[in-house]
């Protein structure tokens, strides 16, 4: 095929650009400059037009572009070593609806594993993106360890309390759900209760464990070993079908929904009414928490006023703002109806 038979390539289409906002809107490209950075010296006719010519070119601004000019990314870093499961996940879209919000995006990174080596790497990564502040979500104490040894260069919060370093730390108060949880199995008349918990080396497991056996120690009554899971429904099958060949408890307060869900599994393989012969309560409250069957009593978490505390932080501590509040999120017991009285 010769030059001329060959088809013409389509005509690019150059994306709009900070001078094609200022020729529509009748303004110098100074002033739409000013109006992206939010200067407060715009008169509000004028930044009505040149947001309006925004959105007819669908202008997009070059962050990049804009962070040199200003020494700012207007970018929160997120370090986080676990997202599959519902809470960490459900945090961080929080955290961005409330970034946005703002003004702000998220840069993310997932720890590949929990040595110092990689969380070093990890939040040298973040910082190297000129993130203005960061947001660790890590079940795990040793991540908050190799932070604590850390000299973070910007403003950060945790998302789980430590003790290591309140003045950083917000979070759900996994041991008063906990003990919610519990007092409201007691209260029923349950006198014997297991519990199911999630991994030994995670912070919101061992706070929710704690909580269980605080409750049942304040209430004089018998504690038992918790079960240490992992989370998952198959755990909760598999733990069930042990502890319930032997069935010396009434009711169960499980870690999470998900081991709650397989529990129940193996309450139907068994026979077993819930609440009936066996009362369960979970933690979480999943989306299909009040879908099981019965469905779940459960702890809610709080997630959307977390990322939006979280975010409101940082910027204050950005802002030069002293004095923010870290008092921790509260739970909320929901009561559905695979939590019953003892008969």
């Amino acid at each position: 095929m010769t030059d001329t038979e060959r088809p013409a390539e389509p005509e690019r289409v150059r994306a709009p650009n900070i001078r094609d906002v200022a020729r529509v809107a009748g303004v110098s490209y100074q002033t739409v400059s000013r109006v992206l950075n939010d200067s407060p010296s715009i008169r509000p006719e004028t930044l009505q037009r040149v947001r309006d010519a925004i959105d007819e070119l669908g202008y997009r601004p070059n962050q990049a572009a804009r962070a040199l000019v200003t020494s700012r990314s207007r970018t929160i870093g997120v370090l986080s070593a676990q997202t599959v499961h519902y809470g960490p996940a459900t945090a961080i879209n929080a955290i961005e609806t409330a970034a946005r919000e703002a003004g702000y995006r998220l840069s993310i990174t997932n720890l590949s594993s929990t040595e110092y080596a990689s969380i070093k790497s990890a939040v040298d990564y973040l910082i190297s993106q000129s993130v203005e502040a960061l947001i660790v979500i890590a079940p795990q104490v040793r991540v908050f360890e190799a932070l604590n040894d850390l000299q973070v260069s910007v403003p950060f919060v945790t998302l789980e309390a430590t003790g290591l370093n309140t003045s950083h730390s917000l979070w759900v108060d996994q041991v008063q759900g906990a003990r919610q949880a519990t007092r409201h199995l007691i209260d029923l008349g349950h006198t014997e209760i297991m519990h199911i918990s999630g991994p030994q080396d995670w912070i919101e497991a061992e706070a929710r464990m704690q909580g269980f056996l605080r409750e049942l120690s304040d209430a004089d009554l018998r504690t038992r070993a918790p079960i240490l899971g992992d989370w998952t429904a198959s755990f909760g099958y598999y733990a069930g079908i042990e502890l319930l060949r032997y069935r010396d408890f009434s009711a169960v307060f499980v870690g999470n929904d998900q081991m709650a869900l397989g529990f129940m599994h193996a309450c139907r393989e068994h026979g077993l009414d819930v609440p009936g012969d066996i009362s369960i309560v979970g933690f979480d409250d999943i989306p299909e928490a009040a879908h099981f069957a019965p469905p779940l009593t459960t702890v809610r978490q709080n997630f959307a006023e977390i990322g939006r505390r979280a975010v409101a932080l940082l910027l204050g501590e950005l802002r030069g703002e002293t004095g923010m509040s870290h008092e921790p999120v509260q739970p909320e017991l929901v009561i559905r109806e695979s939590s019953g009285r003892r008969r």
